[in-house]
């Protein structure tokens, strides 16, 4: 997927982490443009946070 500013934008709240990933990985192999590797890692990173929050609170006690 050629990624452009804009239209990266309209698509990435929708993506799931393993779809961001890709895009990240495939960026890193084409054009390594840094705003866009930034955004993407941002998105990535908060895609992952969330998924290994939900795993940890699933094996925490409740009171």
């Amino acid at each position: 997927m050629k990624l452009t500013w804009r239209s990266m934008h309209e698509v990435l709240t929708k993506l799931t982490e393993e779809e961001v990933l890709k895009l990240l990985q495939e960026e890193q192999a084409g054009a390594n443009r840094i705003t866009i590797l930034t955004r993407l890692h941002q998105r990535y990173s908060s895609l992952r946070v969330e998924r290994e929050r939900v795993q940890l609170l699933r094996g925490a006690a409740t009171l």
